[in-house]
């Protein structure tokens, strides 16, 4: 008993000299993910020397901080779908608007380190919305041909397959493939499309959070170049170019275009013949209008009217 009496005063004053800890703020999650519409559970606890009661603050990051849970309450868009469980802050059925960085603070005034925090990144999850399709309906073969599939909300970005009559378009393994998938942008490029490629074309955008989406599938026709009905128009245009202009040279010799009248008429019909043979090469239904003016008077072709009386 002797004994221990002597050692009690030593152990008293050690523990009376042993530093404490101030306060100290953690979380066990400093990046919480959560599906857009469910809950998340923003975690912070902490530890103080002394102070018992120390103040409880939440604050949100952004172009102004902004305070999320002070004087005891939740603040602005917070209140009333909130709850704090000692320091530890559950948020329901949050939004796009949720997403940022949270600061989890503890004062307490009477600890010799009166202050301290951490802080939690939500990030809201987006699951894929049907994408926007651009699909041609129809092009030529040879042709370069681009399909594009974008859909813009979902988070993380989606990726995106291309499916050709309901059969998935497999990446192409080698560099003379003649298309491309770029699975992050959406773009299915055709290098030189073949009537081979003609079918129905779909997207579909996935991205882990919910289930994939797809949009509506469109048909797309490749058909061959008419080579020959394109050189058949062009040579027609080159015969009446080459008539009208020997045409034109040999009534000139003879003296057709004395008069205004002859030339205005002869160019008038060849621009009408070169006209209509442009409509079979571009395959138009403009028609040609040649405003035909009338030539003025000669002198010698002038006659009275009417008599005249000194």
């Amino acid at each position: 008993m002797e004994g221990t009496s002597l050692y009690l005063p030593i152990v008293i004053l050690l523990m009376q000299c042993s530093p404490s800890a101030p306060v100290t703020v953690s979380t066990n999650k400093h990046k919480v993910e959560v599906q857009e519409f469910s809950d998340a559970v923003l975690s912070c606890t902490f530890r103080t020397e002394r102070d018992p009661n120390p103040r409880i603050e939440w604050k949100k990051k952004g172009k102004d901080v902004s305070f999320v849970y002070f004087d005891g309450h939740f603040k602005g868009p917070f209140e009333g779908r909130a709850t704090i469980d000692g320091a530890t802050v559950t948020l329901r059925g949050v939004t796009q608007e949720d997403a940022g960085e949270y600061r989890c603070e503890i004062s307490a005034p009477h600890d010799s380190v009166n202050l301290g925090e951490t802080n939690v990144t939500l990030k809201v999850l987006v699951p894929p919305q049907t994408p926007s399709c651009e699909i041609p309906s129809g092009a030529v073969t040879g042709s370069v041909v681009q399909l594009r599939c974008r859909d813009r909300h979902s988070i993380p970005p989606a990726t995106y397959s291309w499916y050709k009559d309901n059969q998935q378009i497999s990446p192409p393994r080698n560099a003379n493939a003649t298309y491309l998938i770029n699975s992050r942008t959406g773009v299915l490029e055709f290098k030189a499309v073949a009537k081979e490629d003609t079918g129905r074309y779909s997207c579909l955008a996935s991205n882990g959070v919910g289930p994939p989406k797809m949009c509506e599938g469109k048909h797309m026709t490749i058909e061959d170049v008419n080579v020959s009905a394109v050189v058949a128009a062009v040579v027609v245009v080159c015969l009446v170019i080459v008539i009208c202009g020997c045409g034109g040279l040999v009534l000139h010799r003879n003296g057709f275009f004395s008069r205004h009248r002859g030339r205005s008429f002869w160019i008038s019909q060849c621009h009408g013949a070169a006209h209509i043979s442009s409509q079979t090469l571009h395959r138009t239904e403009d028609t040609s209008n040649v405003n035909y003016i009338p030539p003025p008077q000669e002198p010698q072709d002038f006659k009275h009217t009417q008599s005249f009386m000194l």
